[in-house]
């Protein structure tokens, strides 16, 4: 539970001159089956794993440990505007739910260390196979429904799963997406071959089946025991969940079962100052590090009500479905990317929408994914009249690095443009490309000291050697977050970007994050994004690509004149930002982050891969005919 009481300084001082001790004790929070004689082990690669001989059970402690004091509780609020379907279903009805499918899988052959692929909706059947594989220390593979065939294929060679789940479809505002026909091409593509595929049929469209492989998901559980949870140990893998590589293979980054719990458990109560029986909506999907630490994992693990939304924050049916959601649940706290409320804003910019609904559960807001703009800071805060909290963290680390403690007394104050201070555990340095040490507000690059805290990765699947290369090299004794940045006087961390969102201008290297800042706060501006061109003079010139708000009309040069002018102004004459061209969408992933390397490739002329990630294909075309029309290339 949260300690309210807690002091920020003293706890932070306590992590950092004996992580051992602090989370031992933070590991007595969790019920174990067997509590780990050993709090931290040291690996050969310069990494660390946290309790690797506790014996426990992820499903365990997100069910079983809740069904005596809160089995009647709602443990997910299933909300799907896009299909019409509204569900409550409690921590007993979910046990029952779980323990049956994890029974279902297990007579199909699957047993603890086997790995299993999710290619699902958000539907409550996805939350169910995550915590079934858990329930029998199975390793589950969740892959964002609608990845190409292609990409799904090199993730089941990758994981070697032994069966696929799946549904008939998705749903994308009014268009259904068949997912059968695209996992059946990718077993094609694929060299492994999984057992079986389940496939939960959907009313609104039923998939062909092949006798031979495919089993209907309830059918097939006819007949089944529910299943007990298997103890696994705290080294064993929960997950792996793959992220985009710089070299193009995706990375699987494992999660292990022990260190997750506690890091979870710790980050639910303290950081988000949840208590249980709150209600708490985590606006992801699963398919992301959000849907699973804060949508399925740590919600239920901390007894609280979690809210499993299938929509979208405008169309369905507008740009109140957010505030509907929260105001019908009374949701206590939400985590989103600043890029939906872009999109709200875009669609109701005075927020005239929110009026509609009763907004008095929400105590906070927090925000993460993209770069919080001091613009859609300031409309949030006027309109809900809550803290909005940015902070900041990656799929690798699985949980917040840094964010204010709001379970605490007196949590660290916002500041903008700052994801706030480092949380005990991550001691985040910054230091230029010898490693050293650079002074307070200098631009470097953020490192953080080993060992990490419990729930970070310490493995990519099948590639130990890719993890070290990718993590442990650059700067030896600390984890590279490929991040840039700086620390000012009182030690708040300020992101400016991925240290590839640099450019240089006559040899002063300038964030495009600073410049993206200043154009954001433009009154015509929905969102934008300012990437590099190469000049052949002052070497790079930066130039901002700029969607404009629903309701705005305003000559292009006159928005280009006034946004050179204010970055100008803020940033200063040695920019040169001297081009924006207003463009009807920006390429972006499926979890709402700007595609800014591609644009930056387009605009190089460069060739590209694909993103696996990406939302829409179509934009990439767009915006090369803009950038061709409008000379940029």
């Amino acid at each position: 539970m949260a300690n309210q009481q807690a002091d920020y300084a003293l706890q932070y001082q306590a992590a950092q001159q004996n992580p051992e001790a602090y989370w031992a004790e933070q590991a007595g929070n969790i019920n174990w089956f067997k509590p780990p004689q050993t709090t931290l082990e040291a690996l050969p690669n310069g990494s660390h794993r946290w309790y690797p001989d506790g014996e426990l059970n992820s499903c365990y402690l997100a069910l079983d440990q809740h069904l005596e004091t809160r089995g009647d509780q709602v443990a997910l609020y299933y909300d799907s505007p896009a299909s019409d379907v509204k569900q409550a279903i409690s921590f007993r009805e979910l046990h029952q739910q779980v323990a049956l499918f994890a029974g279902t899988l297990k007579g199909l052959g699957v047993e603890k260390g086997d790995t299993v692929v999710i290619y699902m909706p958000m539907i409550p059947e996805a939350a169910v196979a995550m915590l079934a594989c858990a329930r029998l220390g199975a390793v589950h593979s969740v892959v964002f429904g609608g990845f190409a065939p292609n990409e799904l294929a090199i993730r089941i060679d990758d994981a070697k799963p032994k069966l696929i789940l799946t549904a008939s479809c998705g749903i994308e505002f009014d268009k259904l997406i068949a997912y059968k026909p695209l996992v059946d091409k990718a077993v094609a593509l694929a060299q492994h071959k999984p057992l079986h595929t389940l496939v939960c049929q959907r009313p609104m469209l039923q998939a062909d089946m092949d006798d031979q492989r495919d089993l209907d998901w309830y059918a097939c559980q006819q007949g089944a025991e529910p299943a007990d949870c298997v103890p696994v140990q705290g080294k064993d893998p929960l997950y792996i969940l793959y992220t985009s590589g710089t070299t193009g293979a995706p990375k699987g980054i494992v999660r292990d079962n022990g260190g997750h719990a506690v890091a979870l458990n710790y980050a639910l109560h303290n950081v988000y100052g949840m208590q249980s029986g709150d209600v708490w909506w985590g606006a992801s999907d699963i398919g992301w590090v959000v849907g699973h630490s804060f949508i399925v994992y740590g919600p239920l693990m901390g007894g609280c009500s979690a809210i499993f939304y299938e929509g979208k924050p405008i169309r369905t049916p507008d740009a109140g479905a957010f505030w509907r959601v929260i105001s019908e649940y009374g949701v206590n706290a939400m985590f989103c990317a600043p890029t939906a409320f872009r999109a709200v804003r875009k669609e109701d910019s005075e927020g005239l929408l929110s009026k509609e609904y009763d907004l008095s559960s929400l105590k906070r807001l927090f925000v993460a994914g993209e770069k919080l703009d001091s613009s859609t800071y300031h409309w949030l805060d006027d309109l809900l009249g809550v803290p909005v909290i940015d902070h900041w963290w990656q799929t690798e680390t699985g949980w917040p690095m840094t964010s204010p403690m709001m379970g605490w007394n007196n949590p660290s104050a916002s500041r903008l443009g700052s994801t706030n201070k480092p949380i005990p555990g991550y001691d985040i340095q910054v230091v230029d490309g010898a490693g050293q040490p650079v002074e307070a507000n200098k631009t470097g690059n953020i490192v953080v000291s080993l060992p990490m805290p419990p729930g970070v990765a310490w493995d990519i699947w099948n590639q130990p050697q890719r993890f070290t290369d990718s993590y442990l090299t650059a700067f030896p004794g600390f984890y590279h977050t490929g991040d840039g940045g700086f620390k000012d006087d009182e030690g708040y961390v300020y992101i400016t970007g991925r240290t590839d969102d640099v450019i240089n201008v006559s040899g002063h290297r300038l964030s495009t994050g600073e410049m993206e800042e200043v154009v954001s706060a433009h009154h015509a501006v929905a969102e934008c994004a300012v990437i590099g061109m190469q000049d052949t003079l002052k070497g790079q010139l930066p130039v901002g690509l700029v969607v404009l708000k629903a309701d705005v009309d305003i000559d292009p040069e006159v928005l280009e004149a006034e946004l050179v002018q204010m970055v100008r102004d803020q940033v200063g004459a040695l920019a040169c930002f001297r081009k924006a061209v207003v463009v009807q969408r920006l390429p972006k992933t499926r979890s709402g982050k700007i595609l800014r390397a591609i644009l930056r490739k387009i605009a190089a002329n460069q060739d590209y891969k694909m993103p696996s990630t990406i939302d829409d294909e179509s934009i990439l075309g767009e915006i090369t005919d803009i950038m061709q029309r409008t000379g940029m290339i």
